[in-house]
């Protein structure tokens, strides 16, 4: 199973018997995959004055996102990126208070907020600068 470790780490979190640095360091090791939008970019949405780049431990769960979202045959357009890279450049390229969303529509989603210890802290809400 892809990022069988990523998966272990978000359900020990989750379960409270985990360590939310370990998650976060496994995540930044691991490749995940992100849906694109119909202009190429990276899906994201808006909430709560955060901007959440969604993205996906596996397939099966990048295929059940696009599904609950009428994609069908070829599924929806996507990239496979380090969760470094979503982190340490796509969170700052926002402009925007962002996070990412793993996971988000399956049974164990985990949101990495844009707080320091998890992005750059130039783009951390806690204390950086958007």
């Amino acid at each position: 199973m892809a990022n069988a470790g990523l998966r272990h780490q978000v359900r020990m979190v989750r379960a409270g018997a985990g360590d939310p640095r370990a998650m976060v360091a496994e995540f930044r090791s691991s490749a995940v995959f992100v849906p694109q939008d119909a202009d190429g970019a990276l899906w994201a949405g808006d909430e709560g004055g955060i901007r959440w780049i969604c993205a996906f431990t596996d397939e099966g769960e990048l295929e059940a996102f696009a599904g609950a979202r009428g994609f069908t045959g070829a599924g929806i357009p996507y990239l496979t990126v380090l969760g470094s890279r979503l982190l340490d450049v796509a969170v700052p390229a926002a402009g925007v208070p962002c996070g990412v969303a793993l996971d988000a529509a399956g049974a164990e989603p985990m949101l990495l907020p844009p707080v320091r210890g998890i992005v750059p802290d130039g783009c951390a809400v806690d204390g950086g600068r958007v």
